[in-house]
Protein backbone atom coordinates (compact mmCIF):
# COMPACT_ATOMS: atom_id res chain seq x y z
CA UNK A 1 0.00 0.00 0.00
CA UNK A 2 1.39 3.52 -1.35
CA UNK A 3 1.47 6.23 1.58
CA UNK A 4 -1.10 8.26 -0.52
CA UNK A 5 -3.61 5.07 -0.10
CA UNK A 6 -2.39 5.05 3.67
CA UNK A 7 -3.63 8.23 3.83
CA UNK A 8 -6.35 8.06 2.37
CA UNK A 9 -7.47 4.87 4.33
CA UNK A 10 -6.69 6.80 7.74
CA UNK A 11 -9.08 9.92 6.71
CA UNK A 12 -11.63 7.50 5.90
CA UNK A 13 -11.75 5.66 9.21
CA UNK A 14 -11.19 9.08 10.88
CA UNK A 15 -14.34 10.43 9.11
CA UNK A 16 -16.37 7.41 10.02
CA UNK A 17 -14.92 7.58 13.57
CA UNK A 18 -16.41 11.02 13.46
CA UNK A 19 -20.13 9.71 11.67
CA UNK A 20 -20.36 7.28 14.37
CA UNK A 21 -19.75 9.83 16.61
CA UNK A 22 -22.52 12.21 15.62
CA UNK A 23 -24.93 9.81 15.48
CA UNK A 24 -24.64 7.78 18.55
CA UNK A 25 -27.01 9.85 20.51
CA UNK A 26 -29.47 9.36 18.48
CA UNK A 27 -28.65 5.30 18.03
CA UNK A 28 -28.35 5.39 21.75
CA UNK A 29 -32.03 7.10 21.86
CA UNK A 30 -33.35 4.47 19.65
CA UNK A 31 -32.15 1.49 21.43
CA UNK A 32 -33.57 2.82 24.92
CA UNK A 33 -36.73 3.69 23.24
CA UNK A 34 -37.37 1.70 20.60
CA UNK A 35 -35.16 -1.64 19.85
CA UNK A 36 -34.97 -2.38 23.16
CA UNK A 37 -39.17 -1.63 24.33
CA UNK A 38 -39.58 -3.95 20.63
CA UNK A 39 -37.68 -6.75 22.04
CA UNK A 40 -38.81 -7.10 25.58
CA UNK A 41 -42.85 -6.47 24.48
CA UNK A 42 -42.02 -9.92 22.46
CA UNK A 43 -40.41 -11.58 25.68
CA UNK A 44 -43.16 -10.11 27.94
CA UNK A 45 -45.86 -11.59 25.53
CA UNK A 46 -44.60 -14.88 26.02
CA UNK A 47 -44.44 -15.10 29.86
CA UNK A 48 -47.49 -14.74 32.43
CA UNK A 49 -46.35 -11.46 33.79
CA UNK A 50 -48.04 -9.41 36.41
CA UNK A 51 -47.27 -6.06 37.64
CA UNK A 52 -46.28 -7.15 40.80
CA UNK A 53 -45.10 -10.77 41.77
CA UNK A 54 -43.63 -13.88 40.44
CA UNK A 55 -43.45 -14.06 36.10
CA UNK A 56 -43.63 -17.40 34.30
CA UNK A 57 -43.45 -18.62 31.28
CA UNK A 58 -46.50 -19.14 29.51
CA UNK A 59 -44.88 -19.80 25.44
CA UNK A 60 -48.14 -18.59 22.94
CA UNK A 61 -50.65 -18.98 26.23
CA UNK A 62 -51.29 -15.84 26.19
CA UNK A 63 -52.40 -15.79 22.17
CA UNK A 64 -54.31 -18.64 22.66
CA UNK A 65 -55.93 -16.80 25.52
CA UNK A 66 -56.82 -13.74 23.60
CA UNK A 67 -58.43 -15.83 20.69
CA UNK A 68 -60.05 -18.44 22.56
CA UNK A 69 -60.61 -17.42 25.70
CA UNK A 70 -61.06 -13.81 26.65
CA UNK A 71 -64.25 -12.21 26.31
CA UNK A 72 -63.40 -8.65 25.60
CA UNK A 73 -60.84 -9.54 22.75
CA UNK A 74 -63.00 -10.29 20.05
CA UNK A 75 -65.54 -7.13 20.33
CA UNK A 76 -62.61 -5.09 21.03
CA UNK A 77 -61.31 -5.98 17.51
CA UNK A 78 -64.85 -5.71 15.79
CA UNK A 79 -64.97 -2.53 17.36
CA UNK A 80 -61.94 -1.29 15.72
CA UNK A 81 -62.35 -3.00 12.06
CA UNK A 82 -66.14 -0.98 12.67
CA UNK A 83 -64.44 2.04 13.31
CA UNK A 84 -61.67 1.72 10.76
CA UNK A 85 -64.60 1.31 8.25
CA UNK A 86 -66.87 3.99 8.91
CA UNK A 87 -63.93 6.60 9.83
CA UNK A 88 -61.70 5.87 6.55
CA UNK A 89 -63.84 6.70 4.00
CA UNK A 90 -65.89 9.56 5.84
CA UNK A 91 -62.23 11.04 6.65
CA UNK A 92 -61.82 10.42 2.57
CA UNK A 93 -64.80 11.93 1.19
CA UNK A 94 -64.69 14.74 3.68
CA UNK A 95 -61.12 15.81 3.24
CA UNK A 96 -60.84 15.68 -1.02
CA UNK A 97 -64.39 17.72 -0.93
CA UNK A 98 -63.05 20.48 0.97
CA UNK A 99 -59.91 20.34 -0.98
CA UNK A 100 -61.90 20.26 -4.46
CA UNK A 101 -63.97 23.14 -2.54
CA UNK A 102 -61.28 25.51 -1.77
CA UNK A 103 -60.36 25.90 -5.22
CA UNK A 104 -58.00 28.57 -6.74
CA UNK A 105 -60.69 30.65 -7.37
CA UNK A 106 -62.05 30.52 -3.62
CA UNK A 107 -61.17 33.93 -1.76
CA UNK A 108 -59.06 33.75 1.19
CA UNK A 109 -58.72 29.73 0.75
CA UNK A 110 -55.25 30.04 3.46
CA UNK A 111 -57.53 31.16 5.97
CA UNK A 112 -60.18 28.29 5.31
CA UNK A 113 -57.49 25.66 5.40
CA UNK A 114 -56.13 27.35 8.56
CA UNK A 115 -59.26 27.25 9.78
CA UNK A 116 -60.17 23.70 9.06
CA UNK A 117 -57.04 22.28 10.00
CA UNK A 118 -56.82 23.56 13.27
CA UNK A 119 -58.60 20.60 15.28
CA UNK A 120 -55.74 18.56 13.93
CA UNK A 121 -53.09 20.89 15.97
CA UNK A 122 -55.63 21.30 19.17
CA UNK A 123 -55.10 19.07 21.97
CA UNK A 124 -57.49 15.85 21.39
CA UNK A 125 -58.31 15.74 24.66
CA UNK A 126 -59.71 19.44 24.57
CA UNK A 127 -61.70 18.29 21.31
CA UNK A 128 -62.99 15.26 23.27
CA UNK A 129 -63.93 17.03 26.03
CA UNK A 130 -66.07 19.97 24.00
CA UNK A 131 -67.56 17.61 22.22
CA UNK A 132 -68.65 15.39 25.24
CA UNK A 133 -70.30 18.21 27.02
CA UNK A 134 -72.36 18.92 23.60
CA UNK A 135 -73.53 15.74 23.23
CA UNK A 136 -74.89 15.27 27.09
CA UNK A 137 -78.85 15.40 27.41
CA UNK A 138 -77.96 19.05 28.43
CA UNK A 139 -75.25 19.93 25.60
CA UNK A 140 -75.37 22.23 22.74
CA UNK A 141 -76.76 19.64 20.27
CA UNK A 142 -80.13 18.73 22.74
CA UNK A 143 -80.64 22.06 23.30
CA UNK A 144 -80.52 23.52 20.22
CA UNK A 145 -82.78 20.89 18.67
CA UNK A 146 -85.51 20.51 21.60
CA UNK A 147 -85.95 24.26 21.39
CA UNK A 148 -85.84 25.33 17.45
CA UNK A 149 -87.33 21.61 16.41
CA UNK A 150 -89.38 20.18 19.66
CA UNK A 151 -87.41 17.23 19.34
CA UNK A 152 -85.33 15.80 22.20
CA UNK A 153 -82.10 13.91 20.89
CA UNK A 154 -80.96 10.56 22.41
CA UNK A 155 -78.36 10.37 24.52
CA UNK A 156 -75.78 9.62 21.83
CA UNK A 157 -72.72 8.63 24.31
CA UNK A 158 -74.98 5.99 26.15
CA UNK A 159 -76.81 4.79 24.02
CA UNK A 160 -75.23 1.29 22.03
CA UNK A 161 -76.59 2.36 18.39
CA UNK A 162 -75.03 5.90 18.83
CA UNK A 163 -71.89 5.75 20.87
CA UNK A 164 -69.71 4.76 17.57
CA UNK A 165 -70.88 6.70 15.41
CA UNK A 166 -70.26 9.93 17.67
CA UNK A 167 -67.25 8.70 18.23
CA UNK A 168 -66.21 8.45 14.51
CA UNK A 169 -67.65 11.97 13.93
CA UNK A 170 -65.56 13.39 16.00
CA UNK A 171 -62.58 11.47 14.75
CA UNK A 172 -63.60 12.73 11.33
CA UNK A 173 -63.46 16.38 12.79
CA UNK A 174 -60.43 16.10 14.08
CA UNK A 175 -58.58 14.48 11.27
CA UNK A 176 -59.85 15.27 8.55
CA UNK A 177 -57.84 18.64 7.98
CA UNK A 178 -54.55 16.67 7.53
CA UNK A 179 -55.95 15.11 4.50
CA UNK A 180 -57.18 17.90 3.42
CA UNK A 181 -54.05 19.54 2.88
CA UNK A 182 -52.60 16.12 1.04
CA UNK A 183 -55.34 16.73 -1.39
CA UNK A 184 -54.54 20.62 -1.86
CA UNK A 185 -51.10 20.25 -2.20
CA UNK A 186 -51.52 17.21 -4.77
CA UNK A 187 -54.32 19.43 -6.50
CA UNK A 188 -51.70 22.59 -7.19
CA UNK A 189 -49.43 19.69 -8.88
CA UNK A 190 -52.10 18.72 -11.55
CA UNK A 191 -50.48 19.38 -14.88
CA UNK A 192 -52.15 22.35 -16.58
CA UNK A 193 -52.14 21.55 -19.89
CA UNK A 194 -53.73 17.69 -19.10
CA UNK A 195 -56.41 19.92 -17.36
CA UNK A 196 -56.99 21.62 -20.55
CA UNK A 197 -56.84 18.93 -22.81
CA UNK A 198 -59.51 17.72 -20.53
CA UNK A 199 -61.94 20.53 -20.48
CA UNK A 200 -61.13 21.02 -24.50
CA UNK A 201 -62.59 17.63 -25.18
CA UNK A 202 -65.94 18.33 -23.05
CA UNK A 203 -64.99 17.07 -19.47
CA UNK A 204 -66.47 19.61 -16.95
CA UNK A 205 -67.94 19.25 -13.48
CA UNK A 206 -68.31 15.49 -11.61
CA UNK A 207 -66.94 13.98 -15.17
CA UNK A 208 -64.05 15.60 -14.65
CA UNK A 209 -63.39 14.71 -11.21
CA UNK A 210 -64.07 11.38 -11.94
CA UNK A 211 -61.99 10.72 -15.29
CA UNK A 212 -59.54 12.90 -14.66
CA UNK A 213 -58.54 14.73 -10.98
CA UNK A 214 -59.12 11.32 -9.28
CA UNK A 215 -57.09 8.80 -11.31
CA UNK A 216 -54.34 11.77 -11.18
CA UNK A 217 -54.70 11.90 -8.07
CA UNK A 218 -54.36 8.14 -6.89
CA UNK A 219 -51.10 8.67 -5.47
CA UNK A 220 -52.04 11.29 -3.06
CA UNK A 221 -55.18 8.66 -2.48
CA UNK A 222 -53.03 5.81 -2.02
CA UNK A 223 -50.92 7.51 0.76
CA UNK A 224 -53.73 8.95 2.50
CA UNK A 225 -55.60 6.13 2.57
CA UNK A 226 -52.36 3.62 3.89
CA UNK A 227 -52.12 6.45 6.81
CA UNK A 228 -55.40 6.75 7.89
CA UNK A 229 -56.12 3.09 8.40
CA UNK A 230 -52.99 2.57 10.32
CA UNK A 231 -53.98 5.39 12.39
CA UNK A 232 -57.69 4.36 12.49
CA UNK A 233 -56.82 0.81 13.84
CA UNK A 234 -54.72 2.53 16.78
CA UNK A 235 -57.47 5.00 17.76
CA UNK A 236 -57.54 4.94 21.91
CA UNK A 237 -57.92 8.77 22.87
CA UNK A 238 -61.71 9.74 21.11
CA UNK A 239 -63.36 6.42 22.79
CA UNK A 240 -61.17 6.56 26.04
CA UNK A 241 -62.34 10.37 26.63
CA UNK A 242 -65.88 10.45 24.92
CA UNK A 243 -67.39 6.94 26.43
CA UNK A 244 -64.51 5.47 27.91
CA UNK A 245 -65.18 2.26 25.91
CA UNK A 246 -68.82 2.36 26.83
CA UNK A 247 -71.65 1.53 26.91
CA UNK A 248 -70.65 -1.84 27.75
CA UNK A 249 -68.10 -2.30 25.51
CA UNK A 250 -69.19 -1.07 22.35
CA UNK A 251 -67.15 1.23 21.78
CA UNK A 252 -63.83 -0.58 23.05
CA UNK A 253 -61.12 -0.67 20.10
CA UNK A 254 -58.41 -2.86 20.77
CA UNK A 255 -55.67 -0.41 21.86
CA UNK A 256 -57.66 0.46 24.41
CA UNK A 257 -58.13 -3.28 25.35
CA UNK A 258 -54.15 -3.08 25.50
CA UNK A 259 -54.48 -0.16 28.05
CA UNK A 260 -57.27 -2.24 30.11
CA UNK A 261 -55.49 -5.36 30.39
CA UNK A 262 -52.04 -3.43 31.07
CA UNK A 263 -52.87 -0.73 33.23
CA UNK A 264 -55.87 -1.52 34.99
CA UNK A 265 -55.78 -5.16 35.14
CA UNK A 266 -51.96 -5.65 35.53
CA UNK A 267 -51.35 -7.87 32.99
CA UNK A 268 -48.46 -6.96 31.05
CA UNK A 269 -48.06 -10.17 29.14
CA UNK A 270 -51.47 -10.42 27.85
CA UNK A 271 -51.88 -6.73 27.21
CA UNK A 272 -48.04 -7.37 25.03
CA UNK A 273 -49.39 -10.44 23.16
CA UNK A 274 -52.42 -7.96 22.42
CA UNK A 275 -50.22 -5.66 21.04
CA UNK A 276 -48.18 -7.42 18.33
CA UNK A 277 -51.56 -9.19 17.61
CA UNK A 278 -52.36 -5.57 16.06
CA UNK A 279 -48.85 -5.06 15.07
CA UNK A 280 -49.45 -8.34 12.68
CA UNK A 281 -53.01 -6.92 11.77
CA UNK A 282 -51.58 -3.14 10.59
CA UNK A 283 -48.54 -5.18 8.46
CA UNK A 284 -50.88 -7.86 6.15
CA UNK A 285 -53.45 -4.76 5.65
CA UNK A 286 -50.86 -2.40 4.44
CA UNK A 287 -48.84 -5.41 2.59
CA UNK A 288 -52.57 -6.19 1.06
CA UNK A 289 -52.61 -2.16 0.40
CA UNK A 290 -49.58 -1.95 -1.69
CA UNK A 291 -49.89 -5.20 -3.40
CA UNK A 292 -53.59 -3.67 -4.48
CA UNK A 293 -51.83 0.03 -5.26
CA UNK A 294 -50.63 -1.16 -9.04
CA UNK A 295 -54.30 -1.93 -9.86
CA UNK A 296 -55.93 1.38 -9.22
CA UNK A 297 -52.77 3.90 -8.17
CA UNK A 298 -51.69 5.87 -11.66
CA UNK A 299 -47.88 7.03 -11.28
CA UNK A 300 -46.45 9.89 -13.44
CA UNK A 301 -43.87 8.48 -15.63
Amino acid sequence: MTRRQRRRSELAKAETRQALGFISPALAGLAVFTIVPVVLSIVMSLYNWPAFGERSFAGFGNYVDLFTRHPDFWPALRNSAVFTLLFVPMNLIVALSLALALSPRIRGRGAFRVLFFIPVVTPIVANALVWKMMLQPQGLFNGVSTSVFGVELPNFLADRHWAMIMVVMMSVWQGMGYNMLIFSAALEQLPASVMEAARIDGAQGARMIRSVVIPMLSPAIFFATVMTIITSLQVFAQPQLLTGGGPGNATMPLVQFIYNQGFQFQNLGLAAAAAWVLFVLIILITAMQFKAQKRWVHYEH
